[in-house]
């Protein structure tokens, strides 16, 4: 990976819908060096795909919340992730370190949708219990590498 490449990388950030063009002029080359670079990118695993970023807002989902996920005995990430990832609502879990097993990124219409989400996630094995903060206001979000 050099400066090309995290031009590339940060063009494609900013806009996954830019032009080899486009992304060209960000690193500095002309479109079809931007597109062999980006296709190298792609197919080393360097970036492993393109999506569109949806507006909580825009789907009338306006309540979130950070869920502390506890379980019982010792699940392994991919069983967790397996447990977790029929719930439409959970957009985000990762393990962590510290008392929880695991910290869960959910959105919701409303307080009672949310409430029925974490409800799901409870009955889920191997999950013992949860603990909820709920998102006032997001003060930063910046895109992702």
């Amino acid at each position: 990976m050099d400066a090309i490449d995290e031009a590339i990388i940060r063009c494609v950030l900013h806009d996954a819908r830019a032009t080899y063009a486009e992304i060209g002029k960000a690193a500095g080359l002309s479109a079809p060096a931007a597109k062999r670079r980006l296709d190298r990118l792609v197919a080393t695993g360097a970036i492993r795909g393109f999506t569109a970023l949806i507006d909580p807002q825009a789907l009338a989902w306006h309540t979130e919340a950070f869920v502390e996920v506890y379980c019982t005995g010792n699940p392994t990430p991919a069983e967790l992730c397996r447990a977790l990832e029929g719930i439409p609502e959970v957009v985000e879990a990762c393990t962590v370190s510290g008392a929880a097993d695991a910290v869960v990124h959910m959105l919701a219409r409303d307080i009672t949708h949310l409430e029925q989400a974490i409800q799901r996630v409870r009955a889920t094995a191997p999950v013992e219990r949860t603990e909820s903060a709920i998102v006032l206001s997001r003060l930063l979000n910046r895109p992702r590498v």
